[in-house]
C-alpha cells in the first residue's frame, strides 16, 4: 500500500450504538477490498479489531481501531 502516496486520503468513521455492527461491517470491509485489490490491501478479522483482553472477554469493541485500506 506505500505505493498509494499520491492517492487522496479520506477518513472514514463508524459510529453507531452497541452490537450494531461497526466491527463485523469494518471487517467485511477488508474482506472485500482484500479480493478485489489483493496487492494493496489486507484482510482484518473481526478479532484483529478486537484483540485487547476486556474487548475478547466482554465481546464488545471498547478501544477504537486504526484500519487502513486502499481503493480506486
Amino acid at each position: 500500500a506505500g505505493d498509494n502516496v499520491k492517492k487522496p486520503h479520506c477518513n472514514v468513521g463508524t459510529i453507531g450504538h452497541v452490537d450494531h455492527g461497526k466491527t463485523t461491517l469494518t471487517a467485511a470491509i477488508t474482506k472485500v477490498l482484500s479480493e478485489m485489490y489483493s496487492n494493496e490491501n489486507k484482510y482484518v478479522s473481526y478479532e484483529a479489531i478486537d484483540k485487547a483482553p476486556d474487548e475478547i472477554k466482554r465481546g464488545i469493541t471498547i478501544n477504537a481501531a486504526h484500519v487502513k485500506y486502499v481503493t480506486e
